[in-house]
């Protein structure tokens, strides 16, 4: 089992079946929260459906127009396309068991914003800047959408700032965060 951390954010993520020991069927995670994490943007997956356990602490969601609460033992499934977000409210850690089948490229995603927050290249919250968002909002636009502004905004907006991200030197993929052997690890 491989862990990432994110020095930003405080979120661990532990690997428990990856896209390729599941042939791309699964990617099954523990997902550990630090207390009181911040909500992030509503978002949501248009091709995978997510299936989180809370196992330890509490969790809210806030999806289908409400905000639930989510304790020890309760689970919640995201269907493809359902806007969603998900945040610790509580002051200690919160642990979930979290599946998104299939897997598509969402471990990759992970290690490159995880990546960028180590080397310093997000804001305060874990965010990457508005260019190198472009990017990866583009890459990975199978696996991950922002609610807001609709789609088609979003990709004529990163479809004109993508040519001067590249120009700046960013880039979609980063192979240093993606080579497994040289992902800084916690055990």
């Amino acid at each position: 089992m491989e862990t990432l951390y994110n020095p930003v954010t405080g979120q661990k993520l532990i690997f428990l079946q990856t896209a390729k020991t599941t042939g791309g069927r699964l990617l099954e995670m523990e997902s550990h929260y630090a207390a009181r994490s911040p909500e992030p943007a509503p978002h949501y997956h248009p091709r995978q459906r997510e299936h989180f356990t809370v196992l330890e602490g509490e969790m809210r969601v806030r999806i289908w127009g409400e905000v639930l609460s989510l304790k020890k033992g309760q689970d919640i499934i995201i269907q493809p396309g359902e806007v969603h977000s998900m945040w610790n409210p509580a002051d200690g850690a919160a642990i979930l068991n979290w599946k998104l089948e299939p897997a598509l490229e969402t471990e990759a995603f992970f290690r490159t914003v995880f990546g960028l927050a180590r080397d310093g290249k997000t804001d305060a919250e874990g965010m990457p800047g508005l260019l190198q968002a472009a990017l990866l909002a583009t890459q990975y636009a199978g696996e991950f959408r922002l609610a807001r502004p609709p789609f088609w905004a979003q990709q004529i907006v990163f479809g004109l700032l993508k040519p001067l991200a590249v120009i700046r030197g960013l880039k979609a993929v980063y192979p240093e965060y993606l080579e497994q052997d040289k992902i800084r690890t916690l055990r």
